[in-house]
């Protein structure tokens, strides 16, 4: 400044443009300065870590670079520079050094934001690539730090831009708490569900959970500080405050998911009218149907020593034991799904008579399929129920449907009514 002040004098300049214009060039060469030192951190320094980064075997330090970590970084050389260089430049009696190195510090502070920002977004990646970041997610805990650091630098901002101690904000928070409590509830409040969420395994990523209050029934996306988002079936997203979880109930298929097998659970409704003591002719129609030959012949045998041995005759077919088509449909049915190989036969299987409805008798099957994909689990599902509805009549049993139009024309006029013609 004073070798400015003395040239321009020499030249002819008097105060106080000489005054402003050695202001003016020192200012600008701090700044060229700090522009140097910016080309240099990011033209040379960045590119070449950058360029061997990227080289390198390993990857997780890609996530530094995916994140721009090292190009934040780079920002600290001008403002390093600047508050450097500044005293040496500019007069320090007029209070122009205090001026650029505030501004300084405010930068590096604010960088350092940025920069840390970037860092727990490049080490959350990181932690993804482990397998144990599916079971505990920390997505949660770290936009909390980031909440926090971003506290703590706006703090430290302020304190340097009004000249006070940081302690001064501070201790003026304490006042503030109830206002602070209610900004922040949803934080709050989700970072404790989050915490319960992770420590008792209650829903990860990828998880399928049903929610009906919220109208989510699907894939879990991401689990955050503060909401849950779940992608649905209709390819529709529910966004789900995280400490929801905890207060309301919520359905998680991650069980159905690792067990290896898919619930069928469905009934067939019997028409009662339809059951009936089987007949020699029907018993010996029965026995040619491959998966039930040899139980129908070994049960038969079994019915006729008994009847024998308490010396029943097959006169009253009411007396003694008899077969009866229902009890050899469902013996079909367990053959049946004995034999298929999309049933999961390590698993809870059942064929059951459930309490008889106004709707007919209920022969449930309760059993689990091999594959989890709803679309094929539906098909498996649907093709067991075609062909055991398609199989009723060969055991002379009915399905149980209320009356159509159709039926009642036919109860009232013996016989169906001619179909019309489109014409009409």
């Amino acid at each position: 400044m004073d070798t400015l002040r003395t040239w321009l004098a020499d030249a002819g300049l008097k105060d106080p443009q000489a005054e402003w214009v050695a202001v003016g060039v020192s200012l600008l060469a701090v700044v060229l300065l700090g522009f140097l030192a910016n080309l240099i951190a990011r033209g040379l320094i960045v590119r070449t870590v950058s360029h061997l980064i990227q080289k390198s075997r390993t990857s997780w330090d890609d996530a530094l670079v995916r994140h721009k970590v090292l190009t934040r970084l780079s920002h600290f050389a001008p403002a390093l520079v600047i508050w450097g260089v500044a005293p040496l430049v500019l007069d320090a009696g007029s209070g122009l050094v205090n001026v650029a190195r505030r501004g300084a510090e405010i930068y590096m502070l604010l960088i350092g934001l940025f920069v840390a920002s970037a860092f727990l977004n490049a080490a959350h990646d990181i932690y993804n690539t482990f397998t144990v970041a599916g079971r505990f997610p920390i997505r949660s805990y770290i936009q909390l730090v980031k909440i926090v650091v971003g506290i703590a630098g706006s703090v430290f901002i302020l304190s340097i831009a009004l000249d006070r101690s940081p302690w001064v904000f501070l201790s003026g928070m304490g006042a503030l708490t109830a206002i602070l409590l209610l900004v922040f509830k949803d934080t709050i409040l989700g970072f404790i569900a989050g915490m319960q969420l992770v420590a008792n395994d209650m829903v990860r990523p990828g998880d399928w959970i049903e929610m009906p209050k919220y109208g989510a029934d699907g894939d879990v996306q991401e689990v955050t500080l503060t909401t849950v988002k779940v992608s649905n079936w209709d390819k529709t997203i529910t966004t789900i405050p995280t400490y929801a979880l905890i207060s309301d109930s919520f359905k998680n298929w991650r069980g159905m998911t690792e067990s290896g097998g898919r619930r069928i659970k469905r009934s067939l409704y019997i028409d009662v009218n339809s059951i009936r003591h089987c007949t020699s002719d029907m018993i010996e129609k029965l026995a040619e149907i491959d998966l039930i030959r040899d139980f129908v012949r070994t049960k038969q045998r079994e019915i006729d020593a008994d009847n024998k041995s308490r010396q029943i005759t097959g006169s009253v077919s009411i007396n003694g034991r008899r077969m009866t088509n229902i009890g050899t449909f469902r013996a079909y049915i367990v053959a049946y799904l004995r034999a298929h190989p999309k049933i999961h036969q390590d698993m809870t299987f059942l064929v059951r008579q459930l309490a008889p409805t106004e709707r007919g008798l209920p022969l449930e099957l309760y059993v689990f399929s091999s594959d989890q994909r709803w679309a094929h689990y539906e098909a498996i599902q649907a093709d067991i129920f075609d062909h055991l509805y398609a199989s009723l009549p060969y055991f002379e049993l009915r399905a149980f449907q209320l009356p159509t139009g159709n039926d009642l024309r036919r109860a009232l006029f013996g016989s169906e009514p001619a179909a019309r013609s489109p014409a009409g």
